[in-house]
């Protein structure tokens, strides 16, 4: 039996046990048999959350690159390492083999070094989903130079914001990027950007979309000749494997964005693993994650996992809308995709299409789907397996942060059986537990409560870069010994869980706990409701009431307002009880969501609360505008 690849039911819940009963030596296992170290650890595992500090292999030397390309020079060299589909389709696709990827990522990595770039430095990479930028993630990882990527539809002022929090010495840029009719210019969001950060020396500048861009003397440069001169070789740092390998900022539903570092022994370890289980790739496998590697599904299911297995990975410039709703089943057409891994916001968007733009593609290569995000709502689940998967293709709804590195819980495809809605059975050395409100872990099925995770995986975030106390604070201080996730979660009766939203949208009305989910549940099943965001604001009597924002389908446009809002109410009277009635409603034409499709209640509730001075960032809202709005027509 390998611990490496599980194959059946019966062999997870023996696979899970034995990581569960020895998490040391189950990880060491995987570690020793599927990975190449420069020298072996001292110790598996150091770990206490009361301070908090977490060291996986402790002592070990590596370089994660070797592990991602040059191990598989040798009996891959010649397979398809990323393949890169371009945002126009009549523009042809790359295809990078593993010998290429080694040239490419060891002169870009030259480069960076000729730039003066040596280990420990951070460098920030604000890229469209273009090869150079998987590149220029492997190449600072080749040199032990820690990469803060920034995805390229975040503000100047987001970037700036994250470029001055790590201290970075350089970014990677292009002079624009492609997004399906658009073309954004990047380079001169950076210009903005960089007017408030003095610590950045050096811009390398990537041509993409050949628009005019402005070259500040001394500072820009164009990465292409650099490249063409450099050297095709680059020898490997070797790392600690509790050397950072990244930060990644979280677009964090509070306040500022906290910096989360990943290092680089135990970061590997969990996402080839995961990956290797989660999608169930095979060695002539073609797997396409759509995610954007600004994000952390990017970083650990499009580059490190997959290359660590020696897949194949495709990286898409585009979006699922163009040149028309049906781009996704002709990428997966075109080149035969087997894994195919999006967000439940992409296929809500996609179910709301034409059939047609399904069902004229030829999608029998599917084997796996999957999806990541948030929790997939039971619609869109039979709509993504009736007619993506045509019943044939399990889905993997896996549930994980950018805090936890990799997936923590999913089903295992042809092994656990899967439930609509549910993220299922967590992933061998994974233990979650469900607590209550006094602090207490609630043991048995058919339970609900807080989740957290009572023991360490490889890769979980150590720190918050610069702030190891709000680290703390943020992941460790709610339960004792206990690592928090912030979201709330339901066992059912044989053992699967299911994510049931942040708990920080749960709002105490006079001495009630009332979860925001279920009452929004309530609300979308009028007729006439789109989409419903339910927040707190401050009540003399009840100590907090309910606060509705609340998008109308096109046939609740010509509606009385006042008989919905009475008609609303009595929803939630049935459903939840008097005690969720909802004090204002405010009709809306849109909710500010982040870019994976969370709804920013922090903003919602400033509004709400009349407390609207200092709303923070809000240039990283796919829809900036509609705050606006929402502002204009509050209650």
């Amino acid at each position: 039996m390998s611990n490496y690849h599980i194959k059946h039911l019966e062999e997870y819940f023996q696979v899970y046990r034995k990581s569960v009963r020895n998490p040391e030596g189950f990880w060491e296992e995987v570690a020793e048999e599927h990975f190449h170290w420069r020298k072996k650890w001292d110790s598996v595992l150091e770990w206490d959350f009361g301070k908090p500090e977490i060291s996986w292999f402790k002592g070990a030397k590596l370089n994660i690159t070797e592990n991602c390309i040059d191990r598989h020079l040798r009996i891959r060299g010649d397979k398809t390492a990323i393949l890169f589909e371009p945002n126009d389709p009549n523009e042809e696709a790359e295809h990078i083999t593993y010998h290429q990827l080694h040239e490419r990522v060891c002169k870009y990595a030259n480069v960076l070094k000729d730039k003066g770039v040596k280990k420990g430095d951070r460098v920030v990479i604000y890229l469209p989903m273009i090869p150079d930028l998987a590149i220029a993630l492997l190449a600072c990882a080749r040199i032990g130079a820690i990469h803060s990527v920034v995805f390229a539809g975040f503000s100047s002022t987001a970037l700036s914001t994250r470029i001055n929090d790590c201290g970075a010495k350089m970014v990677l840029t292009s002079d624009g990027s492609f997004r399906g009719k658009k073309v954004i210019d990047l380079k001169a969001i950076v210009d903005e950007a960089l007017e408030s950060c003095p610590g950045v020396e050096t811009v390398l500048v990537t041509k993409r979309t050949g628009g005019d861009v402005t070259m500040k003397e001394g500072r820009d440069v164009w990465v292409q000749p650099l490249l063409d001169k450099a050297y095709l070789d680059c020898v490997p740092e070797i790392m600690d494997a509790e050397d950072p390998l990244f930060i990644l900022y979280t677009s964090g539903s509070t306040g500022r964005p906290k910096g989360m570092v990943h290092t680089t022994g135990g970061y590997m370890v969990y996402t080839a693993y995961t990956f290797k289980n989660v999608f169930q790739y095979r060695e002539e496998d073609v797997y396409w994650c759509t995610a954007d590697i600004g994000w952390i599904t990017g970083h650990s299911y499009i580059v490190y996992g997959p290359l660590a297995n020696g897949a194949t990975t495709v990286m898409f410039e585009g979006v699922p809308s163009y040149p028309d709703f049906g781009r996704f089943w002709d990428v997966v057409q075109k080149h035969k995709v087997n894994q195919f891994y999006t967000a439940p916001t992409a296929i809500r968007a996609l179910a709301k299409e034409s059939l047609d733009f399904v069902t004229n593609h030829d999608l029998s290569s599917l084997k796996v789907l999957g999806t990541v995000g948030e929790p997939i709502n039971e619609e869109a689940w039979h709509w993504y397996n009736d007619h993506v998967g045509e019943k044939k293709c399990p889905i993997v709804d896996t549930w994980w942060q950018t805090e936890t590195g990799g997936i923590l819980i999913s089903p295992i495809p042809f092994s656990t059986p899967t439930k609509p809605t549910y993220a299922t059975l967590p992933m061998p050395g994974i233990q979650p537990a469900l607590m209550d409100e006094n602090g207490e872990e609630i043991k048995g099925n058919q339970v609900d409560g807080r989740l957290c995770i009572k023991f360490p995986w490889p890769s979980i975030a150590r720190t918050i870069w610069g702030n190891h106390q709000r680290y703390k604070d943020t992941y460790f201080s709610a339960f004792e010994g206990k690592y928090f996730t912030g979201d709330g979660a339901l066992r059912d009766e044989v053992g699967y869980y299911r994510i049931t939203g942040r708990v920080d949208d749960v709002i105490i009305v006079s001495g009630h706990n009332l979860g925001t989910a279920p009452i929004e549940d309530a609300i979308n099943e009028h007729p006439a409701v789109a989409e419903s965001a339910i927040v707190g604001f401050p009540h003399d009597i009840k100590g907090n009431a309910l606060y509705g924002y609340i998008i109308l389908k096109e046939t609740g446009e010509t509606r009385n307002r006042d008989n919905l809002k009475k008609e609303i109410n009595q929803l939630i009277t049935e459903h939840i009880g008097p005690i969720a009635k909802l004090d204002k409603i405010q009709f809306t034409e849109g909710l500010p969501k982040t870019r994976s499709g969370k709804i920013m209640r922090r903003i919602l509730r400033k509004i709400a609360s009349k407390d609207t001075s200092n709303l923070g960032d809000t240039s990283t809202l796919l829809n900036p505008e509609v705050v606006e709005n929402i502002i204009k027509e509050s209650l």
